[in-house]
């Protein structure tokens, strides 16, 4: 009996079989880990990509007018949300961009203030007047580091991504982006300014009146 015994125990300690299915249980659930988390993180860059393209694109839009109606700043908002595609800027009824557009001026000190302001979310637009940090990078000449006297578009996005893999751990993350640019068709500010800073003009009830062709080339506005 203790010899059957003995010899069951040696043949145990050299039997192989099973050792490449334990080592797969084992492995298997990291292996399955790292390829959704991959999957998981190409997504979220290809969402972050297409945010910096909303910002910039609606930047750009914005600063080829001369004044912009509620209308078509509507419309410019509206049309940025499709950039995103193929992935859903909703969640049922709960949007889950904002995109936020400002115009930016300074004065002579170069301070900036917000001008205007006017968003996708009902509590995005930024304050009229509110303070603004510039960087030295955005004046419009070296000889004007301190970017006195300059207006600028300012387009903000942002995006919640909710990550299928580990919602419990990181919840839902905000993508955002934010870009400036210089006016290309601008008018004089108002005459009441102390400033002549040069800006896109934007009002709830103002239609537009001048293209930029009339603006560069007819000298009309």
């Amino acid at each position: 009996m203790i010899a059957v015994l003995s010899s069951r125990a040696r043949h145990l300690r050299t039997d192989a079989r099973g050792v490449a299915a334990t080592e797969f249980a084992i492995v298997a659930p990291f292996m399955l880990l790292l390829y959704i988390g991959g999957v998981e993180l190409g997504n979220g860059l290809a969402m972050n990509v297409k945010v910096s393209a909303t910002a910039h694109s609606v930047a750009d839009m914005v600063s080829q007018n001369t004044q912009v109606s509620a209308a078509r700043m509507q419309a410019i908002l509206g049309a940025a949300t499709a950039i995103m595609a193929p992935y859903a800027v909703k969640n049922g009824s709960t949007s889950l961009m904002t995109i936020t557009v400002s115009g930016v001026s300074t004065d002579s000190n170069g301070n900036a203030t917000v001008q205007w302001s006017t968003s996708t979310s009902s509590s995005g637009a930024r304050t009229v007047g509110q303070q603004m940090p510039l960087s030295q990078f955005t004046a419009t000449n070296p000889s004007n580091p301190n970017n006195a006297n300059i207006s600028l578009i300012l387009s903000e996005v942002s995006y919640d991504y909710t990550p299928n893999l580990g919602y419990t751990i990181a919840g839902t993350v905000k993508l955002t982006d934010s870009y400036y640019l210089f006016p290309r068709c601008s008018t004089n500010s108002p005459a009441t300014s102390s400033f002549p800073y040069y800006d896109v003009k934007y009002s709830s009830t103002m239609t537009t009146t001048c293209t930029c062709v009339q603006h560069l080339q007819q000298k009309t506005c």
